[in-house]
């Protein structure tokens, strides 16, 4: 009897850009990465899409992309970060679903409640935006329709799968403690629990309207494992522990994506392991999807669900509402008395924005409810934004009424982003979630009132009164509002404040009559030190164009300031305050005063750019280096030994890429003693790493020929190069195969 392995992976982050600036800022506990997204993206996502698989010696043999053999839904905010972040990785996730649509008629990727919303807890007008969003994102990037949707913490009840239903969505994945009874065709309902319930098939759910939907149970004891028991640390054990109980029907299990890699370093190693066995029909094993097993295999028994229920909560949704005991965070003694003023709260400005909504967008919009359901597609691309203004707006709107409707649909998009789970998911209120949601709540209000609408931040406050904080120093929400949140808002003064500092600290302030242009995806600044005629020129020094965009990519009022920099230094970008002036009003900014994830991105903007600059002059530098002699005899030492030490990221870099007169070994010798412990040691071999995987690009014939020499160069001296990008260029493109001394040389298996 053949047997059937479903691994499913849930890949979600929450939204993180900055509401103003639409990119996501500096985050400190995801250190030595700039956020979050960037870390889980080096040790899950990407892993995953170029996964290892290795012989005996401890060679590559295979590089696995294990989306193509694994069932999966990733969020739509963290694939549109994917798209614009990490292309290649994007790429990858999409051209994996394709592959599995051809291989099994229907495709690996599942769609996502599109902000991670806990749908019982949302209005009506929420669910099906949450849904419709996330369907329409799902079509565009996939370039087909989703047959399943992955609800927020499998937060589920009735009229969440009527919705789904609704939209033509076939199944969802549920835990086996959410249903309640079953019942086989022509016999009665038999009360089951999570130990009872038979998951090697899945169930059909018969909804009020007369519509149904198709639920698949994962296995819950095995999702535990992989998760809690160290499945992930060792491939034949895990592969083991799934097969033990014989084939026949459906074997699925349910895991956070980022288990493989983040929380178990190797684990996409080990979910290789298990996906070559089962491609390999291992044990009578064969691997398939959801959507395929659901259409050759169509639901025969039913199932009543637990409802409100959900998979990380014991209490049903209580976790996202109230002091239920669940939380995440590892404070014991602290309490969740603040989850319930802050839903109250985010719930009394979105029926307020609602409310207005549907005031004001009679005045500008054909249909007020066609065009918010079909905003999620704009979001993903599917309209450019003058077709999209001339489907749903109404004509001859004035320039500023066509900014006020952009404004009413970006302030339902923050709207429903301040909702995301994560907010009330752990146990403390002065977190990054709620934070970030009370910021993409501030940035909806502010949306509100440029469109025209009510001042609805009072409403907000008087539920953040209620909250105390566990962490000491804040007094109420308020006062965490105020320094944690209000400091983020970003005004023309402070884009302008910190456009002059990402400028200045990449030595680009322009000079009299020139322009420089500080950009991100949410706005865009342009600087210049000429200035209007009628300007003092004692208290100005320049003029700055500042234009808010609308969902990233709709160019928005520009507003014109003119601004001067008193105390500026070279030596420190935070240094002085700078004076703006904008539609008659003046602003005092301190540099050193922005919030600390402003400043933070800004300066290790600027840095960045000069790493650039300083990487191309260390390039230079080291082709003219000629000077490290060979030793006399009794000699064990260079003159200026301490100079040459400082030196070493230049000599190494000359001696790896084989700079003339630098062949010998006394050199090999000092920069293999002096490497093993100079601080610069890791930078240059993620640098030289990147440079090289680009090479193979740019220069495939000349680095091809070349790599070889270099890598043993760089190991003679104890360099060892992250080779992770090469490896994956040279076996996407087959050189492996076709010049086996390149494959030994980057530990490679040549068939």
């Amino acid at each position: 009897m053949e047997g059937l392995l479903c691994i499913h992976g849930h890949f979600y982050q929450p939204p993180r850009e900055d509401p103003w600036l639409e990119c996501v800022l500096p985050e400190g506990t995801a250190a030595p990465d700039l956020n979050w997204n960037r870390r889980i993206l080096h040790e899950s996502y990407a892993p995953l899409a170029f996964a290892r698989r290795l012989d005996g010696s401890g060679r590559v043999s295979d590089i696995v992309n294990c989306f193509e053999w694994m069932n999966f839904n990733v969020g739509p905010t963290l694939l549109s970060w994917l798209e614009s972040r990490a292309p290649q990785i994007y790429a990858r996730i999409l051209a994996a679903d394709q592959r599995s649509c051809e291989r099994w008629g229907h495709g690996n990727a599942m769609a996502q409640v599109y902000h991670h919303t806990i749908l019982p807890l949302a209005s009506d007008r929420d669910r099906r935006l949450e849904v419709q969003w996330a369907l329409d994102d799902f079509a565009v990037r996939f370039s087909r329709n989703a047959e399943g949707i992955w609800l927020s913490e499998a937060a589920v009840d009735v009229p969440t799968l009527e919705i789904l239903a609704e939209q033509g969505v076939r199944f969802t994945i549920l835990s086996p403690r959410q249903a309640v009874a079953v019942a086989s065709p022509g016999q009665d309902w038999q009360p089951v629990d999570e130990t009872q319930i038979n998951v090697r098939f899945p169930y059909r759910v018969d909804l009020p309207s007369g519509r149904n939907i198709a639920v698949f149970f994962y296995n819950g004891p095995l999702s535990q494992a992989v998760a809690f028991e160290g499945l992930l640390t060792d491939g034949e054990r895990f592969w083991r522990r799934l097969a033990e109980g014989g084939p026949g029907g459906l074997l699925s299990i349910g895991t956070d994506g980022e288990t493989y890699g983040h929380h178990f370093r190797f684990g996409e190693m080990a979910l290789a392991y298990v996906l070559e066995q089962a491609r390999q029909h291992r044990d009578g094993w064969s691997l398939t999807n959801y959507a395929a097993y659901l259409s050759s295999h169509p639901p025969q028994d039913r199932v009543r669900l637990r409802e409100p229920s959900s998979w990380s909560c014991a209490h049903g949704v209580e976790r996202w509402r109230s002091d239920c005991g669940c939380r995440d965070g590892g404070h014991p003694e602290w309490n969740q008395a603040w989850r319930s003023p802050l839903r109250s709260g985010l719930n009394t400005v979105k029926q307020g924005l609602d409310k207005y909504f549907d005031e004001a967008g009679q005045e500008f919009f054909l249909e007020p409810g066609t065009v918010l359901s079909s905003y999620g597609g704009f979001l993903a691309g599917h309209r450019e934004p003058g077709s999209f203004v001339e489907r749903y707006f109404k004509s001859g709107l004035s320039p500023e009424n066509i900014e006020k409707a952009w404004n009413l649909l970006e302030m339902q998009r923050f709207g429903l982003a301040m909702f995301a789970s994560c907010a009330w998911f752990f146990d403390e209120v002065s977190r990054v979630e709620p934070r970030n949601a009370l910021a993409f709540c501030l940035r909806a209000m502010e949306c509100c009132r440029l469109a025209g609408g009510p001042d609805l931040e009072p409403e907000l406050l008087k539920q953040l009164e209620r909250i105390r904080p566990n962490e000491a120093g804040y007094a109420d929400g308020v006062e965490l509002f105020e320094r944690e949140v209000r400091s983020r808002q970003q005004t023309p003064s402070r884009l302008i404040a910190l456009a002059l500092i990402r400028l200045g600290a990449g030595g680009r302030i322009p000079e009299p009559g020139d322009e420089a242009v500080a950009e991100w995806p949410g706005v865009l600044i342009e600087v210049t030190r000429s200035l209007p005629d009628d300007t003092d020129e004692h208290l100005f020094s320049g003029s700055a164009l500042v234009r808010m965009r609308h969902a990233g990519r709709v160019p928005g009022r520009a507003l014109h300031c003119i601004w001067r920099w008193d105390g500026r230094s070279a030596a420190d970008a935070l240094a002085g305050e700078i004076l703006v002036r904008c539609s008659g009003e003046e602003a005092l900014v301190r540099p050193t005063e922005l919030h600390w994830k402003m400043r933070q991105g800004a300066l290790l903007e600027a840095m960045d750019a000069s790493s650039q600059t300083d990487w191309a002059a260390l390039t230079e530098h080291a082709g003219r280096v000629a000077f490290f002699q060979e030793f006399r005899p009794h000699q064990h030492e260079p003159q200026w030994a301490a100079f040459w030490a400082a030196q070493w990221p230049v000599l190494a870099l000359a001696y790896i890429r084989e700079g003339r007169g630098l062949h010998h070994q006394d050199l090999v010798a000092f920069l293999l003693a002096i490497g093993k412990t100079h601080p610069a040691r890791d930078w240059l071999e993620q640098r030289l790493g990147r440079e090289m995987q680009q090479r193979v690009v740019d220069e495939t014939e000349f680095m091809v020929a070349r790599l070889p020499a270099m890598l043993d160069r760089a190991r003679s001296i104890g360099v060892e190069i992250d080779l992770w990008g090469v490896q994956n260029q040279i076996w996407e493109r087959g050189l492996h195969r076709t010049v086996p001394e390149l494959a030994a040389s980057l530990g490679l298996t040549a068939p």
